[in-house]
């Protein structure tokens, strides 16, 4: 008689089985999809399927071009601010808890001293002015 400690272990890899089974499933369902796509389309490179499309708009010279750096900046503030939004709802909703109250105020003040510290060393290089 088997012990109950490799019963359980069998049943145990049992269900795993079945998740590997379905994956390999999956993956073959896709590798199946793309080789039949790959020898089902047609291929008739012409020089207009070989330019970059850019929006419609036929492309001017060469591939690179240079984009200014604020538009970066631009995206890292709303990224810090996006995170702020999202760390103020919990807190929220902890603050609210009994016990909780001054630790996570002072938390939060912390956290919003930070990025007022951010949002004054971006003011100060001239990041917020709209020219």
């Amino acid at each position: 008689m088997p012990e109950p400690t490799v019963v359980i272990a069998a049943e145990y890899f049992q269900s795993y089985s079945v998740v590997g089974l379905l994956a390999a499933v999956g993956v073959l369902f896709v590798a199946v999809a793309f080789g039949a796509g790959r020898l089902l389309r047609p291929v008739v490179p012409t020089p207009e399927k070989l330019l970059t499309y850019e929006c419609g708009v036929d492309p001017v010279g060469e591939g690179w071009a240079h984009t200014q750096v604020r538009y970066y900046v631009y995206a890292f503030l709303y990224v810090i601010f996006a995170v702020d939004s999202i760390f103020l709802f919990p807190w929220a909703t902890v603050f609210a808890a009994p016990g909780y109250g001054a630790t996570t105020l002072v938390e939060m003040f912390i956290f919003l001293g930070f990025l007022a510290v951010g949002l004054l060393y971006a003011y100060k290089k001239g990041v917020l002015t709209w020219t």
